[in-house]
Order: structure tokens, then sequence, then C-alpha cells
């Protein structure tokens, strides 16, 4: 059966997706992540956490940590990376919604998902370049991270910065995280954030929210 939206409801977050697409939101502050690649012992208590709190089952998973191998004995390397929603600037995935079920919040730049307005046409699914919007096969609907706005507005730090045991996961606002001022366990004395590694979708295409501490082998030529 159809899944039945009421109508004023879905007007309204149109009317928010038609404006925002053609106006990028500027938020007050734009929160957003930070990993550090090398001290990340991939525990995944990040992803569990994650999972918890969205109740989500077997399959989807809003936050991913990726296990990076490579090289030849006896230069070998292995790190991890880990990804969510980065609440991009530019966010793909709102655009593509045609139910207007995806907004970028003005005070902290979150990029957030009213679920009882997706419809499951899983076209934010293909449009985001970072993988962030997962289907959900029971509930019928695709969610996301919405980096624990109920946790925020309650002063207190998302599900996978709280669980992260390595402290090598956290947010902040984004500027200053790139900027290396911002106040973060998972950033020691003397290094240097960057915007991107290897294998990651060009910056450029969305500006998201994150910034990493790059274990050597994940360095991209040209970044600082």
């Amino acid at each position: 059966m159809p899944k039945k939206l009421d109508r004023a409801e879905v007007r309204r977050a149109l009317e928010r997706k038609v404006a925002q697409a053609r106006r990028p939101v500027a938020p007050k502050e734009q929160l957003g992540f930070i990993h550090h690649n090398v001290d990340c012992i991939g525990c995944r208590s990040c992803e569990i956490a994650c999972k918890d709190k969205n109740d989500l089952p077997a399959g989807p998973r809003l936050r991913r940590v990726m296990y990076v191998e490579g090289g030849s004995f006896p230069e070998v390397y292995a790190y991890k990376l880990n990804m969510s929603c980065n609440h991009c600037a530019e966010p793909a995935c709102l655009p593509a919604c045609p139910s207007g079920a995806i907004w970028k919040r003005e005070d902290n730049g979150v990029v957030d998902i009213d679920s009882t307005l997706c419809i499951g046409c899983r076209r934010c699914e293909a449009a985001c370049p970072y993988g962030a919007p997962q289907w959900d096969p029971l509930a019928g609907v695709v969610k996301k991270c919405n980096l624990c706005i109920d946790e925020l507005e309650a002063g207190r730090k998302p599900y996978c910065v709280m669980a992260c045991m390595m402290r090598v996961l956290d947010i902040g606002p984004i500027e200053q995280l790139a900027a290396g001022s911002w106040q973060t366990p998972a950033l020691a004395p003397g290094e240097k954030p960057v915007r991107r590694v290897k294998d990651m979708a060009d910056p450029a295409l969305t500006r998201p929210s994150i910034v990493f501490v790059p274990h050597g082998k994940a360095r991209v030529d040209g970044e600082a």
C-alpha cells in the first residue's frame, strides 16, 4: 500500500527544499567531524553506538569504519577511515529528495532528515558521494546521521563520539577543526588536519564538514 503523507506537511517541506536548493544555507556555526586515522584501532564502538541509538537492523550503518590495507612485505601498512554523513555545505542529497525530507539546519549546519516524509525512492542514496544515506529495509525508508541532534540540543555529544574509547573521533566548528585551533582529544599538539584523504570523493563536490589527521599512506598529493 502506498505511503500516505500529510499534504500540508509535504508542501512546507518542499518549499523549504526549493529555498535551500536555490540558496545554500549559511549556518551560524557549521559543526563537523574530526577523525584521527592513525590512532583509530578499528574497534567499531562508534558503529555499534550509532546503530543502537538509531535502532537499526543488520545491514544499514550510518557510521562506517573502513579498513585500508596495502603495500607488500616488508613495507606494508594499514589504517582505519571513519565516515558518516559529513553535513556538507552543499549537500547533494537535499535537492535529490522529491519529498523534502532532507534539510539543512540554520543554527549548526546539521543536514537533518525526517524519515516520516521519506517515500523510499532512494534518490538521496544515489546522489551522495560519501554513502551517507542508508536504506532501512525493515522500515522501508532511508535514514542518515543527523549528528544526534537531540543530544546536541541537550548539551551532549553524538553517541559515536561518546563511545570512542581512543578519543580519535570528535565534533566541533569545522573551520576551527581544520585550522587545528579547536581543543579536542582527537588532535595532538603539532598535528595539522587535512580535508581530504585517499579514495575519498573530491570535497569540492559538496564541501563536506569533516577533517582528518591522516595516516602517511592516506595523504593526498598537494594536501598540506
